[in-house]
């Protein structure tokens, strides 16, 4: 009988953003015949709020940060001897590349990134030196794993990395589950709207400052329109505070964490991504399997790409306040709660062609190592 890989996949918690969710997906859908699936989270007492199969070995570090983490996360490498390591964050996949040399031999290390490097360099609000960490650790994994072309590409000019470490994998979407369950779930808004929905962290370059004034202008025209935030993080307070500058407390609602946004689906009129910079985040991709029109900013090549010329899709021409409230409004002249759109681009990231990708990726570093 042949021996099951032993892949352990590696995450700060599984209570966050996309980064989580692609984690989560990836431990409940990656063949439980081929591997021996291990999860490590590196900040969390627990599996948090994504729920995981029996066969997924949880491992809890407790670490108060990640960079804290070194000597927890080296023992318990040489307790699971992994195949494969699978880091899903930067800052994670900093602190895995620079252990490199302490990792047993024969282990593989494959990182996912999850934003275009140039972009996050131009916004500037990661530490100094950051560049140095990206040039210095990512030539030393097997693989460095982006969701779209226009991302490697980006990657691979300014890192300088051997286009051969770089692989396109698509985020894994449940499509179907996602297309059928909005039917049958209760809608979560008051009021006629129209209802526009965004998703993600709290942080200064998901662009819900921009989100906000963008809707204050909307509002001259259609005065009813109310927005859901679902997401938590630092700028909480001073995303409340704008709201109440700009008049919008009973127009905005912040949701906070939501595991599933999906409940918010049913009568909304819109999902918005207003981000600075993005990879390919998984809520725009769960909001086009689930039919939703979609406005959004051109946040990084790969969704200019991804979302440019299609049905339901009203893309701004710039990332800035004027340019998002244009394309709102364009949209909100058309559409009305519960409109659908089909977003057949979503379908090549189904999620079996997603986890097969993945699968694929996980045997070839494997055999590389090995041989």
């Amino acid at each position: 009988m042949t021996r099951r890989l032993r892949v352990l996949l590696l995450i700060p918690h599984l209570g966050g953003g996309g980064a989580e969710r692609v984690a989560a997906l990836l431990g409940q859908n990656l063949s439980r015949e081929k591997y021996e699936l291990h999860l490590g989270l590196i900040t969390e007492a627990g599996a948090g709020a994504e729920p995981l199969p029996p066969w997924v070995a949880v491992h809890a570090l407790g670490a108060s940060r990640v960079r804290f983490a070194a000597i927890a996360l080296l023992r318990l490498v040489r307790q699971v001897r992994p195949d494969v390591i699978l880091s899903g964050m930067a800052h994670l996949n900093f602190l895995v590349l620079l252990l490199r040399p302490l990792l047993p031999r024969k282990t593989s290390v494959v990182v996912r990134q999850n934003a275009s490097i140039s972009a996050a360099m131009a916004f500037g609000n990661l530490p100094r030196g950051t560049r140095l960490l990206y040039r210095t650790c990512y030539r030393h994994a097997d693989r460095v794993i982006c969701q779209t072309p226009a991302m490697a590409a980006d990657l691979i000019k300014e890192l300088r990395i051997a286009d051969k470490r770089v692989a396109v994998l698509p985020n894994p979407v449940d499509v179907e589950s996602l297309r059928a369950a909005e039917p049958h779930v209760r809608p979560q808004w008051n009021g006629p709207g129209p209802h526009l929905l965004a998703v993600g962290r709290l942080s200064p370059e998901k662009g819900f400052n921009l989100l906000l004034s963008a809707l204050a202008k909307v509002r001259l025209r259609f005065p009813q329109t109310d927005l859901l935030i679902a997401g938590s993080g630092s700028e909480e307070a001073a995303l409340r505070s704008q709201s109440d500058r700009l008049g919008l407390n009973d127009a905005v609602r912040f949701a906070g964490h939501v595991r599933r946004p999906q409940i918010y689906f049913p009568g909304a009129a819109a999902f918005v991504l207003s981000s600075r910079h993005e990879g390919l985040p998984n809520a725009l991709l769960e909001a086009a399997a689930g039919g939703l029109p979609i406005v959004s900013v051109p946040s990084s090549g790969g969704i200019t790409d991804l979302l440019r010329d299609q049905p339901g899709v009203w893309l701004a021409k710039q990332i800035t306040a004027d340019a998002l409230a244009a394309s709102l409004l364009s949209a909100l002249e058309v559409l009305r709660n519960n409109r659908r759109f089909e977003h057949t681009f979503v379908d090549q990231f189904r999620m079996e062609r997603a986890i097969r990708a993945y699968e694929e990726l996980i045997d070839a570093v494997y055999k590389e190592r090995a041989h």
